[in-house]
């Protein structure tokens, strides 16, 4: 089960966390996988990774915000049966601390990056007769994040994207979903937390971890399997739907 044998997946920001987990387990379930990545180095860390362990991959250096380069790349892999949208980035800021820069910067990576690559997979898709499409949501377009203004519009919209691509390319046989991690941990995580809470980067890990009401972040490789099935033949039955792998956050939390 869950075999991507002659699939050709496309995994922005790869380069480390869940991005990476993911490739590594779509690689070995088979498929030939292309890495999009704004870090060159960290890109070919997981090629080497799944190379080593038997697999095919392929990094790209692109900026997903400029949609010329993400243009060329897609039409230079050519064929593109998976689109997995993990690329983005984060911002500590209510309305009022959110400056018109920080706005304009998740934007650009959160939103916009995702539309570019959506634009140019979907083209690809229509033309050999369908696709499937996964795009990294959050708790935070399902519930209030303290000092989250910015990150969880840019996750409200990927959200949002997510249904209307759905809707809109069911004649086309591609499916669409999206899945909603809570805290996972990843290096990501470990330098946002070394960033905005210097000197309290302990007490601030085990705060945040105890927000999941199972009482621990998730790993990538958790979220890699869910990304897994829904990628697959398996879950063919499913367009247009969101996955919180959240550890009980947003329906426990009480």
């Amino acid at each position: 089960m869950f075999e991507l044998n002659g699939k050709v997946a496309v995994v922005t920001g790869a380069g480390s966390g869940i991005g990476r987990a993911i490739a590594q387990v779509f690689a070995r379930q088979g498929a030939q996988v292309h890495i999009l990545e704004l870090h060159p180095d960290a890109a070919l860390e997981t090629v080497a990774q799944i190379e080593d362990a038997g697999g095919t991959a392929q990094s790209h250096a692109c900026d997903v915000s400029h949609q010329e380069q993400v243009k060329e790349v897609f039409q230079a892999i050519g064929k593109v049966d998976i689109l997995v949208n993990n690329a983005g980035i984060a911002h500590v800021g209510s309305l009022e601390n959110t400056s018109e820069q920080d706005l304009d910067r998740i934007y650009q990576v959160n939103v916009k990056g995702a539309y570019n690559c959506l634009l140019a997979a979907v083209g690809l898709m229509k033309e050999q007769g369908g696709g499937v499409i996964l795009n990294m949501a959050s708790i935070a377009a399902h519930v209030g994040l303290v000092d989250r203004f910015a990150y969880s519009m840019s996750k409200g919209a990927m959200a949002a994207m997510t249904l209307s691509v759905a809707k809109d390319y069911l004649p086309f046989n591609i499916r669409c979903n999206s899945v909603s991690p809570a805290r996972v941990h990843t290096p990501f995580v470990d330098g946002f937390i070394a960033k905005n809470y210097q000197g309290q980067e302990a007490e601030m890990f085990e705060k945040l971890s105890k927000t999941q009401p199972i009482g621990r972040m998730a790993k990538p490789e958790e979220v890699a399997a869910l990304a897994l099935y829904l990628c697959s033949e398996e879950a063919g039955f499913i367009t247009g739907c969101d996955y919180p792998i959240d550890g009980g956050f947003i329906k426990l939390n009480s």
